[in-house]
């Protein structure tokens, strides 16, 4: 019986020892799991952060922090409380006066202090964003360097659509719709369709580009394809690239866009016709009026007709600011009392329809902000509105089966646009990726 007790004992503490065993290699056991995934943790989180770049720098090696600018505060202010000297400034200044005015930074955004580490007394580099699409950099690490640095767009295509209630206009804003998108429309479907006069019931479809940075929609690209049906039928408009030069195509394949638009400004009113004798506003007396004045807002951007070459940019008294181009040996057209010219037109430069070379303004003789538009043929000037213009250049017939197949892939995606309209907060999750214009 006493043996027995030994063996028992002995058979306890055996057991005791295994089931403790057991309890320390489940701990250790459980902590190397613990520190393995707490290492993969870390790892992962390493690896995330080191992916994110930003202002083109890897944000786990550098320290970020924004700086709001306050209102009436300097450019060099803000340079002095981040420790840089007077001459340092001077020298950041003039730099930065090569791309835009230090005096305009604007109050409420950031400049970006970037540093390679949050102890450290100066930065590496400093961020302005000027806006959406671009930012400045100042650039320390060698010596001051100064620079735009566009961001990189991200293009998506995407659709939208409408049925007209009242107007064009308050259908697309109720619908949330870009307005440059139904620009867009108008330009490739004006040939075809009225836009001055929709109608309720008139419905439309559109398969377009979305531009994001950042992953914010920014505005819209090219206009892929369009459906507009109204009481007359289907009309359709296609962005199609042809040997020679993209355009708009109708259904047939036929150019959706005459040689020469009917107006040099969108949504104006002709305020003043051509006429052979006409009451002169300021100078107070019947004389010629060889043009046809469309009153528009000041700013209003003024457009080329028709593809030319700039024949004169200048300034003349009655005239005011004005462009002349030569479109080809019959054509030329000219556009007077701009505010000022687009960006790059000079005499010499190719231009394009539609394409912006001015701004509405009243300068010369004018009563109030308009373009007086003048059309010549063969050297004489003529109303633009009484000419029966040529027909623009059709695609070449070698070329219709591979636009077709283009049009045929357009028209299943329009088929499939219902008349839930993409609002500007929907764009970002409904975009696809672009595809080839021509495929």
């Amino acid at each position: 019986m006493k043996l027995t007790s030994i063996f028992r004992g002995k058979y306890k503490r055996q057991l005791t020892d295994v089931l403790f065993s057991l309890v320390l290699a489940s701990i250790a056991l459980v902590g190397y799991y613990d520190w393995q995934n707490r290492n993969k943790t870390l790892t992962d989180e390493s690896t995330s952060n080191a992916s994110i770049v930003k202002f083109g720098f890897a944000l786990d090696s550098v320290h970020i922090e924004p700086i709001v600018i306050k209102k009436n505060e300097l450019m060099g202010e803000i340079f002095e409380k981040m420790g840089f000297n007077r001459p340092a400034i001077l020298e950041i200044e003039e730099k930065t006066k090569n791309i835009f005015n230090p005096k305009n930074i604007q109050s409420g955004k950031n400049f970006h202090v970037i540093k390679r580490d949050e102890c450290d007394d100066k930065p590496i580099a400093v961020v302005y964003e000027h806006d959406k699409s671009k930012y400045i950099l100042y650039d320390f690490r060698n010596e001051i360097d100064v620079k735009v640095v566009e961001k990189q767009v991200e293009v998506k295509v995407q659709e939208a659509s409408g049925q007209i209630n009242s107007s064009l206009w308050q259908t697309l804003e109720s619908n949330g719709i870009d307005a440059s998108v139904i620009d867009l429309m108008e330009e490739a479907l004006s040939s075809s369709v009225d836009f001055h006069h929709v109608k309720k019931g008139d419905e439309f479809k559109l398969i377009y580009e979305g531009k994001y940075i950042d992953g914010e929609y920014i505005g819209a690209g090219k206009l892929i394809a369009a459906q507009y049906k109204n009481a007359q039928g289907d009309f359709y408009s296609f962005l199609y690239k042809t040997k020679n030069k993209e355009g708009y195509f109708d259904y047939e394949g036929r150019p959706a866009k005459k040689a020469f638009l009917k107006s040099p400004v969108k949504f104006s009113k002709i305020s003043s016709g051509y006429s052979l004798r006409r009451f002169h506003p300021v100078l107070g007396k019947n004389m010629p009026h060889l043009g046809t004045d469309y009153a528009a807002p000041h700013g209003t951007p003024i457009h080329s007709v028709s593809d030319g070459v700039i024949l004169a940019v200048g300034y003349s008294g009655n005239n005011g600011n004005y462009v002349k181009i030569k479109h080809n040996n019959t054509y030329e057209t000219q556009y007077l009392h701009m505010s000022r010219f687009a960006k790059g037109i000079k005499r010499g430069v190719k231009v394009s329809q539609g394409q912006t070379i001015g701004f509405v303004g009243s300068t010369g003789l004018a009563t109030g902000p308009h373009v007086c538009f003048r059309f010549w043929k063969n050297g004489v000037q003529v109303n633009h509105l009484t000419q029966r213009l040529p027909a623009a250049e059709p695609m070449h017939v070698s070329e219709l089966p591979s636009f077709y197949d283009f049009r045929d892939k357009m028209l299943v995606r329009l088929a499939k646009v219902g008349f839930n309209s993409v609002t500007s907060d929907q764009q970002k999750n409904l975009g696809q990726p672009a595809f080839a214009i021509k495929p």
